[in-house]
């Protein structure tokens, strides 16, 4: 995937959302370095490379020291001059050593944090462009955590490929030129060793993190059980249920211990394998070097190198092994979260979209068929004509369209079939979000951020002033009920607003609307969750609200509609009937029926 030079290092700050992701985990880590921050990585690569490279190089300068210490003790020399030129390059090499790890640690402090920051942009811009269908089908607390997991899987990641398994590398390829040319055999030795340890710990791994995950999904069901249990005790207690629920909970938990059963034995073999088979190589490689000196072939200095070199190849090469386990579960985790949040965007702007001008606000849903994506059919070549400052009440039994209408209105969904005009602009050839800003919603499940009243208020017009959120405030009749707080408008109102009421709620939302001040307004059961008191005053403030707007009103309380200009009534996805609430009641029809039943069917009951 290419990205558009002009991209911001911060795609949180881009003014345009991003609508394309690499959907693979090493394509979307190259994406990242490619387009971001290919230098630093280079230049990590290079540092922890040239560091294993003294590192290798140090047990070469220490059978120096060595071999001119034996010379001087054989010719019964005491001068440590002769030794001074060796430990000389010895304190260089290893000092360089030492100051390349810093140099590749301040590399990665300047790239780790902002490619964790850059995943989780990415993931999270994209994200948002999904549509509302794709929310209702997964958790969101699952994609918060996978979103914040890839970013933390991404920098774990290229630590491991720009670290260890550079050094790893490094080391291999120095060692074995520093022992060949001592002897073929030691090097041969260590090159098929590491090729047969390797490919085995490879496959070990990947086995391992399909323990890993087995045990995590089983963690995940349990935890999920339990909180289910703890949030309805209650309900448990109010049935008597504990005995039940116990025994319920005790199956998950017993296959939640199965599964770390067999991953923890899994790894202890697994350990045993790397650590019998590191130990094998080194007694192997020393056995051979011990021979050879002996023989009077190598020296004692060479012997020492060849010792060093084993057991520092064989420790990085564990440490690798270690790492490995982490390497692929760390991929899989990036695999999971890109493969859920960058699924395709279902509703997607044209290239070069337009943005929506709404000058009367005139809407057309012009021959619409609409159907879930589980076959049922909502619409089938619906026509409706709303015609600019016109308020038009929908009625109808649960699951007649209303709701449906006004999504396919915002875009939320899409129709298979006909168009959907707003001043005769086609909604699906203009800019989303600019739909979106041209519709003021109430809706009946109302959305508020963990965040102050007023903050949630502001959120419709961010540049609002203090004097019109209290304004519209008063106006919603919320004014009132947030003063009587301690905190007033910085009161936090809790995740999903649960420290305010339903009504409470549904008055923050109105307030919004007053706020936006969009040309179309949709009231969703604007007034569902308010007492009959409460709903009588707003309902005075929802009719100021209306004046010289659009207005689409869902009510299952038809008295809240007898003011509208027009009232239609839908069943099964048709009109059945549309007019004045007077000249409705008048037909004696289905809106009829439902104003008799609602006026006194329960008194009569």
């Amino acid at each position: 995937m290419s990205a558009p030079a002009e991209r911001p290092a911060n795609p949180l700050l881009a003014d345009a959302p991003v609508t394309a992701l690499p959907r693979g985990p090493f394509a979307f880590l190259w994406f990242l370095i490619r387009t971001h921050a290919p230098a630093r990585v280079a230049a990590m690569v290079a540092l922890a490379g040239l560091a294993s490279l003294f590192d290798a190089y140090g047990p070469y300068v220490l059978r120096g020291v060595i071999n001119a210490m034996t010379r001087a003790v054989e010719s019964g020399g005491t001068s440590f001059a002769l030794i001074l030129p060796w430990l000389a390059t010895l304190a260089l090499v290893w000092g360089a050593g030492s100051a390349l790890y810093r140099a590749f640690e301040y590399a990665d402090l300047r790239t780790g944090p902002e490619l964790r920051l850059l995943a989780q942009g990415y993931l999270f811009s994209y994200l948002l462009g999904h549509s509302p269908r794709y929310f209702q089908d997964t958790f969101a607390g699952k994609l918060g955590q996978k979103v914040k997991q890839a970013g933390q899987s991404t920098i774990a990641i290229l630590s491991i490929l720009a670290f260890e398994a550079v050094r790893v590398v490094t080391l291999i390829a120095a060692g074995s030129v520093m022992l060949a040319l001592e002897h073929w055999q030691y090097a041969a030795l260590l090159v098929l060793w590491c090729a047969v340890y390797l490919a085995v710990v490879q496959r070990l791994a990947r086995a391992c993190v399909r323990h890993s995950k087995t045990l995590s999904d089983e963690v995940s069901t349990s935890t999920g059980r339990l909180i289910d249990a703890i949030t309805n005790a209650d309900l448990i207690r109010a049935f008597a249920k504990s005995a039940f629920e116990r025994r319920f909970l005790a199956g998950f938990l017993d296959r939640e211990r199965d599964a770390s059963h067999a991953l923890r034995g899994f790894l202890i073999g697994m350990r045993a394998f790397m650590s019998t088979a590191t130990i094998l190589m080194q007694l192997s490689l020393i056995a051979l070097a011990a021979r050879d000196t002996l023989a009077g072939a190598l020296s004692v200095g060479s012997f020492a190198m060849v010792f060093l070199l084993a057991n520092l190849i064989a420790r990085s090469i564990q440490e690798l092994s270690y790492r490995m386990l982490d390497f692929f579960e760390q991929l899989g985790t990036l695999a999971e979260a890109l493969e859920l949040v960058s699924e395709p965007h279902e509703i997607k702007d044209e290239e070069g979209a337009a943005r929506l001008v709404v000058r009367e606000g005139a809407i057309l849903f012009d021959h619409v068929s609409f159907r879930h994506p589980d076959g049922s059919a909502v619409f089938c070549d619906l026509t409706l004509a709303i015609a600019g400052g016109e308020k038009v009440g929908l009625v109808g039994r649960s699951g007649a369209g209303k709701s449906t209408l006004v999504k396919l209105l915002r875009r939320q969904f899409e129709p298979q079939g006909g168009r959907i005009l707003i001043d005769g602009q086609d909604i699906t050839k203009v800019n989303w979000d600019s739909v979106n800003e041209a519709i003021a919603e109430v809706p009946q499940a109302t959305g508020v951020f963990h965040r102050p009243v007023g903050e949630n208020i502001r959120y419709a017009r961010l540049e609002a002033a203090r004097e019109e959120i209290e304004e519209a405030a008063r106006a919603a009749h919320a004014h009132d009920f947030i003063t009587a707080r301690r905190e007033g408008y910085q009161t936090i109102v809790g995740e999903q607003g649960i420290k305010l009421s339903g009504g409470e709620r549904q008055r923050i939302a109105i307030a919004r609307a007053f706020i936006k001040d969009a040309p179309i307004l949709v009231l969703d059961e604007a007034t569902s969750a308010l007492d009959s008191e409460s709903e009588h005053r707003i309902q005075a403030a929802l009719f100021d609200l209306m004046k010289g707007r659009t207005v689409i009103a869902i009510a299952h309380r038809l008295s809240t509609l007898v003011g509208m200009d027009r009232i239609v009534v839908l069943d099964r996805g048709e009109i059945v009937e549309e007019g004045s609430h007077a000249e409705l009641l008048a037909r004696e029809g289905a809106y009829a029926r439902l104003w008799r039943t609602q006026v006194g069917g329960f008194i009569q009951a």
